[in-house]
């Protein structure tokens, strides 16, 4: 049987990319992609022959590529699974295919390498002793609300996806739901253009909602503790 490899690719920066991932991106007989012309990059820029089977794996066609995973593995095939940056898996397609794999009895490893989580989880300079990774939020805000509710009372720090045309909103939801909680908004994460705007949920909402914002954004938030309240004697604010 084969092996099913996922494997975690740049979220930004090209560098951060593991040599492991590239030696097995050399060697695997076939690559599925979120998209093609994303996975192709890393091939052109560091010199890797495509293999023969280079196909499309992403949310649209999840059950029809999949079955093409599983039968390759079948036939001793290895195949690796990119998404456009991070994990695949983590708010991308990725567990279905491993779930599936695994029944089937096929190896499976993870590739490790760069993900948004932990980067904005540490630049946020909040607790990382304990958090939750929640995804992306509904888009409506009353199911926003409940979704945040979810995690009013916890004491654990929440990581967020976001839209960047949604993150002023959702920070808005947040202080009402969460109180105001010291929290991070973190935007091009390993980027050319990276920046966090640390403070409490009030003025984040305040100082995003009249900014055009732009890239990909990863929202950290306090868990319910008061030292993490904007009341703090020594409470940070907002900055670049």
């Amino acid at each position: 049987m084969g092996t099913l490899y996922l494997i975690a690719t740049p979220i930004g920066n090209m560098e951060d990319i593991t040599q492991r991932a590239l030696r097995i991106l050399s060697e695997v007989e076939a690559v599925a992609c979120e998209d093609t012309r994303q996975t192709r990059k890393i091939f052109v820029r560091h010199e890797l022959e495509k293999p023969p089977t280079f196909f499309s794996y992403q949310e649209h066609n999840e059950e029809r590529a999949g079955k093409g995973i599983l039968a390759l593995l079948e036939n001793e095939k290895n195949v690796a699974v990119c998404s456009d940056g991070g994990y695949p898996g983590i708010s991308d397609p990725g567990y279905r295919i491993v779930s599936e794999a695994i029944a089937a009895g096929h190896r499976v490893e993870v590739v490790p390498g760069a993900s948004a989580v932990p980067v904005a989880l540490i630049a946020s300079g909040l607790s990382t002793s304990s958090y939750t990774f929640k995804g992306f939020p509904p888009r409506k805000s009353g199911q926003r609300k409940r979704f945040l509710e979810i995690d009013r009372d916890l004491p654990h720090t929440l990581v967020l996806f976001e839209s960047p045309y949604r993150v002023a909103k959702l920070l808005a939801d947040a202080h009402e739901v969460l109180g105001n909680r010291l929290a991070a908004v973190c935007i091009e994460m390993t980027k050319k253009f990276e920046r966090v705007h640390r403070g409490p949920l009030s003025e984040l909402a305040e100082l995003l909602c009249d900014q055009k914002v732009k890239g990909e954004v990863t929202v950290v938030i306090a868990g319910n503790n008061p030292k993490f309240l904007s009341e703090n004697p020594d409470p940070s604010t907002p900055e670049s």
